[in-house]
């Protein structure tokens, strides 16, 4: 029996804890050209969202060996340079594949800034805030919120900077 495609996600949970009102969205999984940057504004446009609020999950190790969630528009690549001097480190790189699991709990696009296995720093970027709310995952692949970009960054105690190309 097929899973239901709208059931909750600890996201969803995590919020509903933290009285942090929200609008979860579900589209089909395997939609659209998943694995490339275009997927993001895809998975938007099928919903009917505005690509520029979506917002991807990355995840990086810094020089120093720790690790930070950087959280961009989908349509954006992230600049390196850039994370690493938001992040206070020499240098970042994106972690592989196979290690976004065992670092976040999370698979690869349905990665989360919240409910990590752990609370990284975090650092949005700084477009996040010119909109009333915006989208990040839900935790799973095809699941999505809409939340207000101040209370979701209070929450996760994240920063904003610019960090993209």
């Amino acid at each position: 029996m097929a899973k239901k495609k709208d059931e909750k996600t600890n996201v969803m949970r995590i919020l509903e804890q933290k009285k942090i009102p929200y609008t979860p969205y579900f589209c089909e999984e395997g939609e659209g050209p998943e694995g490339t940057r275009d997927y993001g504004v895809h998975v938007a446009q099928s919903l009917g969202q505005d690509p520029r609020r979506g917002f991807k999950t990355l995840v990086a190790r810094g020089a120093s060996g720790g690790f930070y969630v950087f959280d961009i528009p989908v349509a954006d690549s992230l600049d390196l340079k850039k994370a690493a001097k938001a992040a206070g480190e020499k240098s970042v790189e994106l972690l592989a594949v196979k290690d976004i699991t065992a670092v976040t709990g999370y698979v690869r696009g349905g990665c989360s800034p919240v409910g990590m296995k752990k609370p990284y720093p975090t650092i949005f970027h700084q477009t996040a805030l010119e909109f009333e709310t915006i989208y990040v995952s839900a935790g799973k692949i095809g699941a999505q919120v809409e939340v207000e970009p101040g209370a979701l960054l209070a929450l996760l105690r994240a920063e904003t900077a610019d960090i993209v190309i």
